[in-house]
């Protein structure tokens, strides 16, 4: 399996945002590591970005289509860079940063059925229900920009009258 990497070094990848009703989202620690970030994976050649979506979904989180309703997705692809350092100059194509297309799903399902079991390295460890603005803090910093519009766009399909303010001790995180 080889990733889809573009012509500007951006590999194409899906980000999912998980809701349940009362509007908090799925938040899931990384394995055996203090980091915490939304399910997310790279596009397979000749895979459209919904199939890579439930392929990740089920691989990272152990949910499938019948656990979820999907309420919709970004518009069109949300980039970022990789920090130097992260950046692996020893592969090729050389991969600079991540475009993603973003999914917004509502559990539909009892909790339970969240398992981190479903591949052979499992991504997470530990999960839990935070409110709507939390992960735009709590992610590693070169992915911020990309949580915080990701949910800007997707907030008005959980949130009628638009994503609650974000609180103010962490408006000045993020340059918006």
């Amino acid at each position: 399996m080889t990733d889809c990497i573009d012509e500007h070094g951006f590999r194409a990848n899906v980000g999912i945002i998980l809701t349940n009703e009362a509007g908090h989202v799925f938040w899931a620690g990384r394995a055996g590591r203090p980091g915490w970030q939304f399910p997310q994976g790279g596009i397979l050649p000749g895979e459209s970005p919904r199939d890579a979506m439930f392929r990740e979904l089920e691989e990272e989180i152990g949910l499938t289509r019948k656990d979820v309703r999907v309420l919709g997705t970004t518009r069109g692809w949300l980039r970022y860079r990789l920090p130097s350092r992260y950046v692996r100059r020893h592969r090729e194509p050389l991969c600079i940063g991540q475009k993603q297309r973003w999914f917004l799903l509502r559990l539909e399902a009892d909790e339970d059925r969240v398992r981190f079991d479903c591949c052979a390295r499992p991504e997470f460890d530990r999960w839990c229900w935070v409110d709507w603005w939390r992960p735009v803090d709590d992610v590693i910093y070169f992915k911020r920009r990309v949580y915080l519009r990701a949910l800007r766009e997707l907030g008005r399909l959980v949130f009628p009258d638009g994503p609650p303010p974000r609180p103010s001790a962490a408006a000045g995180r993020v340059a918006e």
